[in-house]
């Protein structure tokens, strides 16, 4: 049994006091005990947690990982590691991978893949329709026994409403949450940046708010006839961020979340066209920000994703309407995280539960909390180390980010899954005995 120790660290948690310095217990990969060690415990390892916040670790809704299919971008081993040093415990893998994450097999391939790295644990998601083609339904019961949380359209939005109905009836049946791209694919059609000012000055085709708030009004109908839990994924828009709340008063079972680089950029990161800021959904206005910003804060939406998508560098050194959208972001996920706690925008206790704890609720997990009997998933976090984000520091395989260059204070220094330690950034300080 590997028992721990961790040593007067500043104990985070979504439902607790953000000043509580104390020390916890793991053994068995559980959090055994709080404060004061459990009788008959005898620490085999001990974590110097002095200076440090003990988070949850973090759970990613919105990760892809290349493999299988572009593994010349990167690969289930490397992002693995690279997600275990940002923090990350546990992230959801997109289905949209080649082949398509639709049977049994491909599940299980992820799943032997992720168990070989011994690192952070990737839960796939399945795809919501054969092929992600939006016409046929997958299995979904033979997708969960193989090991899915959740089911996804894995970026590629089912356009016939009557099959979308059905697999909601379906996943809804099954007892497993639906995940759905926020946008229209047709009024989304060949635009490649928000529609406004600055893609009429760029000459730039721009996908309109529209292309947001018609793919929510359908998938929030859908949901409360199905009963259903739809998950929206990368919320963009002051109106969308409007309509979910609305829905969330009237208590259908709906939840979101937001990708992080949207609580930071704009349309105007685009100027000089910047192939890095090319997402989808895209950067949209300074209006959209800040009220995306607050959703967060109230708890409207109540998960923060990294939507981690790493490229190999010809990807993004082309023009920017031919550059392939997505950023590398596991790295940057905390530090972000802990400039808006920085900026004022969230407590500690917060950022815990938009991090840690909210999508675990999202995908039914027993983990994002730092209580007795939860799993061990811990993240030590030194917040004054300062550090610049670019090639040299990155750990996944993409180095695609329009943050390179940014300076972060407060890097992960110990991340545990399980009890077990997946990431030191200092081996010599842990001391055994």
């Amino acid at each position: 049994m590997n028992r721990i120790r961790i040593r007067q660290g500043q104990l985070i948690d979504a439902n607790g006091d953000p000043g509580k310095r104390s020390d916890l217990f793991v053994a068995g990969g559980e959090i055994v005990g709080i404060g004061e060690a459990p009788d008959g415990f005898t620490a085999d390892r001990s974590i110097d947690a002095s200076g440090c916040l003990v988070l949850p670790g973090l759970v990613d809704l919105s990760v892809h990982l290349r493999e299988p299919g572009a593994d010349h971008k990167a690969s289930i081993d490397s992002e693995s590691r690279a997600a275990a040093a940002g923090g990350i415990t546990r992230m959801l893998a997109s289905p949209a991978t080649d082949p398509i994450c639709d049977t049994p097999a491909v599940v299980e391939l992820v799943t032997r893949r992720a168990r070989q790295t011994q690192c952070t644990r990737v839960m796939p998601a399945g795809a919501l329709t054969r092929g992600l083609a939006g016409e046929l339904l997958t299995e979904v019961s033979a997708l969960k026994a193989a090991g899915c949380v959740a089911l996804s359209d894995g970026g590629r939005p089912v356009r016939n409403a009557l099959v979308l109905r059905r697999a909601l009836d379906y996943a809804a049946t099954c007892g497993l949450p639906v995940i759905l791209s926020a946008f229209d694919p047709d009024l989304m059609a060949g635009s490649r940046m928000h529609e406004g000012w600055v893609s009429a000055r760029l000459g730039i085709p721009g996908s309109p708010v529209a292309a947001e708030t018609a793919a929510l009004a359908r998938g929030l109908a859908l949901a409360e006839e199905s009963g259903a839990h739809v998950h929206f994924a990368r919320l963009s828009t002051a109106r969308g961020a409007e309509i979910l709340a609305r829905a969330r008063r009237d208590g259908l079972p709906v939840s979101a979340d937001v990708a992080m680089h949207q609580l930071f950029l704009t349309e105007m990161d685009v100027s000089g066209f910047n192939s890095q800021c090319h997402v989808v959904p895209p950067l949209r206005s300074h209006a959209d920000r800040e009220a995306l910003r607050q959703a967060v804060a109230d708890g409207t939406i109540q998960a923060i994703c990294s939507d981690h998508q790493p490229h190999d560098a010809d990807a993004k050194a082309v023009p920017f309407v031919a550059s392939e959208p997505g950023i590398s972001a596991v790295d940057s996920l905390l530090p972000l995280a802990l400039r808006l706690v920085d900026e004022g925008l969230l407590t500690l206790p917060q950022l815990a539960a938009r991090l840690c704890r909210g999508p675990a609720e999202v995908l039914g997990l027993s983990c994002g909390l730092l209580e007795v009997g939860r799993p061990a998933d811990l993240c030590i976090v030194d917040p004054e180390i300062p550090w610049w984000h670019g090639p040299g520091t990155m750990r996944s395989h993409g180095e695609n980010s329009p943050f390179i260059g940014w300076e972060f204070s407060g890097r992960a220094r110990y991340t545990l899954l399980g009890g077990r330690l997946i990431h030191a950034a200092e081996p010599a300080g842990m001391k055994t005995g």
